[in-house]
């Protein structure tokens, strides 16, 4: 189980203290915790994970990254985004948007559970993340055609009840593992 933290307009500290409580809750409830973007704040927390786009990859040491021994996963979006993905060596590759989504604006068209099968064969041995307008009952579709993982956020977030929601995710990927 892993828990992202998406945080874009918080200040260092207020940004430090939040990982810090995340860690907490992930050790509480035995999940790992995936920093996106701010990757030195994840090294220096000693945080599992560090999740970087494509954008943010340019600028970010990987090297210091590996040093530290936290793991990383990159988004991709169309195949030059894939490539340099690959290149990158990263532990997990992340596709998107599977389904039309709403949490940010998107260039690209929705990928659809076709293309998951498609670059599962060409990211192997990486692991393969789902993401984008994902809900418990799209999951059956996007883990047969070969998705690692999928994440999710505005299935959760904008539901009247997330963490029934939540539940019901960590019920169905449970069937999958």
């Amino acid at each position: 189980r892993l828990l992202q933290l998406r945080i874009k307009t918080v200040d260092e500290a207020g940004l430090r203290a939040e990982i810090r409580t995340a860690k907490a809750l992930c050790a509480r409830y035995q999940c790992q915790l995936i920093v996106n973007d701010h990757w030195r704040l994840a090294i220096e927390e000693g945080c599992d994970f560090i999740h970087l786009g494509q954008e943010d990859l340019q600028t970010a040491d990987l090297l210091a990254i590996r040093a530290a021994g936290v793991r990383l996963g990159l988004s991709t979006h169309d195949h030059q985004e894939l490539e340099t993905a690959m290149a990158a060596e990263p532990d997990y590759i992340a596709l998107g948007p599977i389904y039309p989504t709403i949490l940010k604006k998107m260039k690209w068209a929705p990928q659809g559970v076709e293309r998951i099968s498609e670059w599962k064969r060409q990211v192997a041995p990486f692991q393969l993340v789902a993401i984008g307008g994902l809900n418990p009952e799209r999951l059956d579709g996007v883990f047969a055609a070969g998705a690692d993982s999928a994440a999710v956020v505005t299935d959760i977030t904008l539901n009247d009840d997330p963490e029934a929601r939540t539940r019901e995710w960590i019920e169905k990927t449970d069937q999958w593992r």
